[in-house]
C-alpha cells in the first residue's frame, strides 16, 4: 500500500511538471515568432504608386481622410413603391343659372313621375344620392340684400325674385305690384281686398287675438303670406305654407318679405309638425277640398290644432248665398259643399262658434270626454289606435281621429293649460312637466334656457352683425332641441325656424318648441329643406355634423346650407374641433370666409365654434339677345 501511494504521487508530480514545461515552451516560441515578424516587416520597402493596385489609394490619402466604398444594404428584388396619393381637394363650381330657384325635393320635372291623385305629385320627392348636385346655386344677377323689417313686409327687390306672373294674375286682388325695380305688397288677398290688416281686425271681433291666448298659427295655402305678415304686429307668429305650383314663387315672395313660410301641401302624408302645435289654423280660399276623401284633410288639421284651438275658413263655400255667381258655381253645389264640411267638423267634435259675412270659425274641444261618447252617433272617424301623433315625417295620413291626452274631469284641458304669451315662452312646457318627454325635467329646461342666453350673448360679442339690430331677419336653427337659441333672441326683430332632426326621434322635442310659442319643422338633413334658395340670413348648427357623421356626406349638408343661405349671410357651427377642421377645409372652396373660435367656457373645451360668412356672388349677366 505504501509503495502504491508513493508511485501515485510520483505520477501526479511528473504530470504537473510536464504541463508547466509545455506552457513555458509555447510562450517562448510565440515571443520568438513575434520578434521575427517585426524584424522582417521593418526590412520591407514601402511600395510606390506603380507597384500595387491599391498603392494610389494608400499614398494619395492620409489615414484620417480615407474614403471607403459606400456599402449598399438595400434590397433589389421588391416591387416599386406606389405613387403617393394626395388628399382630394373638394371642388364645387357654381351651378348653371337655370338652377337659380332649384328646390331639390319639389322639382317640377321629377314630380311628373308621381300620381296626381290627392296631389301626391306635389309633395316631397327628393333626388337619389347619385342625383345630388355638387355645385353651388347662384343668386340671379343683380341680387340685393333684402329690405330690413318692417319695411320688407311691404317691399322686395324685383331682381331677387324676377317673376311678374302674380302681378298680372292677381292684379285685381292687390297681392303684389311692380314699382320700378321693387315689388310692393299692399297686403291684399283673394278674400281680403281691403287688406290683411282690416281682415284680421274682422277676425279679432269674433275671437280674441290680443290677449296672448293665441300665439301660433298655420296658414294653409298662404299666397304671399300677407295674413301671416300682418299677424306679427299682434305677437302671433304664423307658419305659412303653399305648394310650388302655377302661382309661381308665392312662398319665395313670403320669405323675401321676412315672413315664416315653407313649401308644402296637404296631400297623402302628414304635415311636418307635431300634434297640438297650433292655436289657430286658417284657410282663405286655399282650394283645399276639405269635404273630399272622407274629410282626411280636416282630420289632419285636427291633429295639429291645440285643444280649444280655432279653424277659420273664408272663401268658397262660406257666404255662398252672396258670392255663388262670381264663383262660377251653382248655389246648390256650394250649399252641398258647405253641408259636407259642417258634417265633417261635427264628426271631429268641433263646435261652430260663429259665421259672419265671409268668415266662419270652428273650435276644437279642450278634451275628448264628450267626443268619445259621440262615437255611438258618429261611427267615423274612429280614434287612432297605434300611430304616434307626433310622428310626421313621410307619415301617411289616416282617416282616424288623433286622441287627446287623458283628463280626469270635463273642464280640464287635455295636455295641460298653457300660460298666455309672453309668459308662455319661459314657463315649463306641459310636455316636460307631465313627464311625457323622457329624460328632460323642469330643471333641465330652466338650465337650458339660461345656457342659451349665455351662448347667444357670447355669439354677439364675436359676430357683430348678429348683434346689430335689424341686420338679420330670417334665421334657421338646424338642431333646435328645446328652442333655447330662438328664445334667447325673442326681443330681436327676427324669427327662427326651429328644425328638429328626425334622427332625434327618441327625444322628439318639437312639441315643446310649439308649447313655448315658437315655430319649427321636422327635417332630415340628408335631404334638402322644403324652401327656396336664399331663404335665410343666418344659420345656426349645433352638433349637426356629429349627428349625421355616419348617415350622409358632410359636403352635401354644407351645399344645402349654402343653397338656403343668402349672399352675405352668416353661419355659426358648434361641434368637435376635429369635425370643424374638416368643415373649414370644405367651406374654404365654397366662397365662405370662416374662422374657428374657442368655446365660451375657454380653450380647453374640445367643442369649438366656427363663425363663417357667405361671400357675395351672383350668376353673370345674361348675354344680350341679337336680332337674327
Amino acid at each position: 500500500m505504501a509503495a502504491t501511494r508513493f508511485l501515485s504521487h510520483i505520477t501526479i508530480f511528473n504530470s504537473k511538471n510536464s504541463n508547466l514545461y509545455s506552457i513555458t515552451i509555447l510562450a517562448i516560441l510565440c515571443t520568438i515568432f513575434y520578434l521575427i515578424g517585426i524584424w522582417q516587416h521593418s526590412l520591407d520597402p514601402i511600395p510606390n504608386s506603380s507597384s500595387s493596385p491599391v498603392s494610389g489609394f494608400l499614398s494619395s490619402s492620409p489615414c484620417y481622410s480615407l474614403h471607403t466604398a459606400q456599402l449598399d444594404f438595400m434590397p433589389h428584388h421588391l416591387p416599386h413603391d406606389p405613387t403617393p396619393v394626395t388628399a382630394r381637394v373638394p371642388h364645387f363650381p357654381p351651378c348653371n343659372i337655370s338652377f337659380s330657384e332649384y328646390t331639390p325635393c319639389e322639382d317640377a320635372r321629377r314630380s311628373l313621375k308621381f300620381d296626381r291623385d290627392m296631389l301626391i305629385y306635389r309633395q316631397r320627392h327628393c333626388p337619389a344620392k347619385n342625383e345630388l348636385l355638387k355645385c353651388r346655386i347662384p343668386a340671379p344677377y343683380g341680387y340685393k340684400v333684402p329690405f330690413r323689417w318692417p319695411e320688407s313686409r311691404e317691399f322686395a327687390w324685383f331682381a331677387n325674385v324676377p317673376h311678374k306672373e302674380l302681378t298680372v294674375e292677381k292684379k285685381a286682388q292687390n297681392w303684389v305690384k311692380v314699382e320700378g325695380e321693387k315689388f310692393r305688397f299692399p297686403g291684399g288677398g283673394t278674400m281680403f281686398p281691403r287688406g290683411a290688416g282690416a281682415y284680421i281686425d274682422d277676425i279679432d271681433k269674433l275671437i280674441n287675438l290680443k290677449d296672448g291666448s293665441i300665439r301660433t298659427a298655420i296658414d294653409t295655402g298662404c299666397g304671399v303670406a300677407s295674413w301671416g305678415a300682418y299677424l306679427l304686429s299682434r305677437n302671433i307668429i304664423a307658419m305659412s305654407f303653399a305648394p310650388r305650383d302655377t302661382h309661381e314663387a308665392q312662398v319665395q315672395f313670403a320669405l323675401e318679405r321676412g315672413v315664416p313660410a315653407l313649401i308644402g301641401v296637404l296631400a297623402s302624408i302628414r304635415l311636418p309638425y307635431p300634434s297640438r302645435a297650433f292655436d289657430m289654423a286658417h284657410c282663405s280660399r286655399c282650394l283645399i277640398p276639405w269635404d273630399n276623401y272622407d274629410g282626411i284633410y280636416l282630420i289632419e288639421v285636427d291633429r295639429i290644432l291645440r285643444p280649444g284651438g280655432y279653424w277659420i275658413l273664408s272663401g268658397p263655400p262660406i257666404n255662398w248665398e252672396n258670392h255663388w255667381k262670381g264663383w262660377n258655381r251653382t248655389a246648390d253645389d256650394l250649399k252641398a259643399e258647405q253641408s259636407r264640411i259642417e258634417t265633417v267638423a261635427k264628426s271631429l267634435c268641433w263646435k261652430k262658434i260663429v259665421q259672419k259675412g265671409d268668415i266662419a270659425i270652428w273650435q276644437k274641444p279642450t278634451n275628448h270626454i264628450h267626443c268619445k261618447a259621440t262615437r255611438k252617433v258618429f261611427k267615423r272617424p274612429r280614434f287612432c289606435q297605434t300611430q304616434n301623433p307626433d310622428m310626421a315625417w313621410y307619415t301617411k295620413l289616416e282617416k282616424c281621429l288623433t286622441p287627446l291626452p287623458q283628463v280626469s274631469e270635463i273642464k280640464e284641458i287635455a295636455g295641460g293649460q298653457l300660460p298666455k304669451w309672453p309668459q308662455r315662452l319661459n314657463a315649463i312646457p306641459p310636455r316636460i312637466s307631465s313627464g311625457s318627454l323622457t329624460g328632460v325635467t323642469g330643471n333641465n329646461f330652466v338650465e337650458n334656457t339660461e345656457l342659451w342666453k349665455e351662448r347667444v350673448a357670447y355669439y354677439k360679442n364675436i359676430d357683430y352683425q348678429l348683434a346689430q339690430t335689424g341686420r338679420y331677419r330670417n334665421l334657421l336653427d338646424m338642431n333646435a332641441y328645446l328652442g333655447g337659441f330662438a328664445a334667447a333672441l325673442v326681443d330681436d326683430p327676427v324669427w327662427v325656424m326651429n328644425a328638429v332632426p328626425v334622427e332625434a326621434d327618441q327625444l322628439n322635442t318639437l312639441g315643446v318648441i310649439y308649447e313655448r310659442g315658437l315655430i319649427g319643422t321636422y327635417q332630415n338633413w340628408c335631404e334638402a329643406m322644403s324652401t327656396y334658395p336664399r331663404t335665410y340670413d343666418f344659420i345656426h348648427a349645433d352638433s349637426i355634423f356629429s349627428l349625421y357623421k355616419d348617415r350622409c356626406d358632410m359636403e352635401d349638408i354644407l351645399l344645402e346650407m349654402d343653397r338656403v343661405l343668402r349672399p352675405e349671410g352668416s353661419v355659426i357651427i358648434r361641434d368637435d374641433v376635429d369635425v370643424l377642421l374638416k368643415i373649414k377645409k370644405i367651406i374654404d372652396v365654397m366662397q365662405w370666409e370662416g374662422r374657428i373660435a374657442d368655446h365660451e367656457k375657454g380653450p380647453h373645451e374640445r367643442e369649438k365654434i366656427l363663425f363663417a360668412v357667405k361671400q357675395y356672388w351672383t350668376a353673370p349677366p345674361l348675354a344680350p339677345k341679337h336680332d337674327q
